[in-house]
């Protein structure tokens, strides 16, 4: 029999290799896209089972910082990466198999986000495919990744975004992985140029350092410091920031309840409304949207140094017993209630202060929930709209003549923000806008006022947005 005649072996069959760090990675992006879960509640207990495992998959250090980077980098660069790998393959990109395009917006970020070398991220991307697709779709990513790893970042952003000068919102868009009425409402909020609003996306798709608060009266900066490397926090005296890889439930502090995670922009919320300048008594401060908790532990702490009680109120009962867990050990006096805040149990003109942190998009804080901006649209906000102005008119029937209430949110949008302000004050009346930014010493750009805007690029902070009012009659 000639050489060219005789049947091939057929090679044997390999079993996929395991990499329980990119297997870790893509169950959270599974969940997050077939769930609508958030990655920061999915992370840490699929973290903690994999530290707890033993034998070779078990979890050090490393790797769970590495499926960390993974997730969140995949989450926040989404966009653009789905712009890169549509432009790779020859279909459209909502015909492909959401768990697929998982592992190759994993891929992607490997080879275009991180410091993996290509041969090694596409050969782990494959291996990851092999493990949760089968050969017949793995052989799909191999070839796709491979036309991804001919270019650099750049470059590839450079082909698939249109021009600045052609289309700047959607060059924005692609670039800066955000949806387009997203970059335009934001652009709208923020004013000027382009260099501001590239500014403010970019650090949207920036890692943000853990900030804890030291409670007044419970906890302070310099016992979190001893216990574990930190640096101060730039704006809020009760804040400090945690090093990279620092773990805030191994602090003594924050395992007690006496300090906890809260981003400075909340920190700075809750201390312009303590400080805000009142006439008369101080003694009833109420937190109209309590849950989950961090505000009102804040407030609770700064009330109890002057003698006043906090009422915390929060329209969920599940969310209300969390308000429950972060208050426990307050050292003032407090209560926690389940009720709606647009139909109060309290009386009116019965509060000194009054904070209403309303729900809203939550289009401030991307950079912690990267992947709340691919689930919300703009008809998002029209459903918040009547919630909002409900909350904000009974935080004005509850506070007394002379009384301050803080409206906030986590979002700088207009239609969130300013507009619910303006619409509301026209139609009750005896209120008026007090200048907020006294409030924050030391605070850089808080803008034209009476109102603040903080934002991550400007601040380091959430983009938090505060009003302060005054019932005057």
């Amino acid at each position: 029999m000639s050489e060219q005649a005789r049947p091939r072996t057929p090679k044997p069959y390999r079993r996929p290799k395991k990499d329980p760090v990119r297997i870790l990675a893509f169950e959270a992006l599974r969940a997050v896209d077939e769930r609508d879960a958030y990655a920061n509640l999915v992370l840490p207990p699929l973290l903690k089972k994999a530290r707890e495992k033993e034998g070779p998959e078990k979890f050090d250090g490393r790797d769970a910082a590495l499926a960390t980077e993974l997730v969140y980098g995949t989450l926040r660069r989404q966009g653009t990466y789905d712009a890169i790998i549509a432009s790779c393959i020859d279909r459209p990109l909502r015909e492909v198999d959401p768990p697929v395009l998982d592992v190759l917006a994993l891929g992607a970020h490997q080879l275009l986000g991180t410091r993996i070398p290509s041969h090694a991220a596409v050969s782990a991307s494959v291996e990851l495919a092999r493990v949760v697709l089968g050969d017949g779709r793995a052989k799909f990513v191999n070839a796709v990744l491979r036309k991804i790893a001919q270019d650099d970042f750049d470059t590839w952003v450079e082909r698939v975004a249109p021009p600045y000068d052609a289309d700047a919102e959607e060059h924005l868009a692609v670039v800066h992985s955000h949806p387009r009425w997203i970059v335009s409402a934001l652009w709208d909020s923020l004013g000027g140029g382009r260099a501001g609003i590239e500014a403010l996306l970019e650090a949207d798709n920036e890692r943000p350092a853990v900030t804890l608060v030291a409670r007044p009266g419970r906890s302070t900066t310099e016992e979190l410091a001893a216990a574990t490397e930190t640096e101060p926090g730039s704006w809020s005296p009760y804040a400090v920031k945690l090093a990279e890889g620092g773990e805030p439930g191994a602090l003594q502090a924050v395992a007690e309840g006496r300090a906890g995670v809260q981003d400075e922009g909340s920190q700075l919320v809750a201390i312009a409304l303590a400080n805000a300048p009142l006439d008369g008594a101080d003694g009833r401060w109420l937190d109209g949207c309590a849950g989950p908790g961090g505000k009102a532990s804040l407030l609770g702490a700064l009330a109890a140094e002057r003698g006043a009680a906090l009422l915390a109120s929060e329209k969920q009962p599940h969310r209300a017993r969390l308000v429950e867990r972060a208050l426990a050990g307050n050292p003032g006096p407090y209560q926690v209630i389940a009720a709606d805040g647009t139909r109060p149990p309290w009386r009116e003109g019965v509060f000194d202060r009054v904070l209403m942190d309303v729900p809203c998009s939550g289009l401030g804080a991307l950079r912690r929930r990267p992947e709340a901006r691919w689930r919300r649209r703009p008809a998002d906000l029209d459903g918040f709209a009547p919630l909002q102005r409900g909350l904000l008119t009974e935080a004005l029937r509850a506070v007394r003549v002379g009384g301050v209430v803080g409206y906030a949110t986590c979002s700088p949008h207009l239609a969130e923000t300013r507009v619910v302000v303006d619409d509301v004050l026209k139609k009750v009346g005896g209120a008026e806008l007090i200048d907020a930014r006294p409030l924050l010493p030391g605070v850089p750009e808080l803008g034209d006022g009476p109102d603040v805007q903080l934002w991550p690029h400007l601040h380091g902070t959430d983009a938090m947005y505060l009003a302060l009012i005054r019932r005057t009659a």
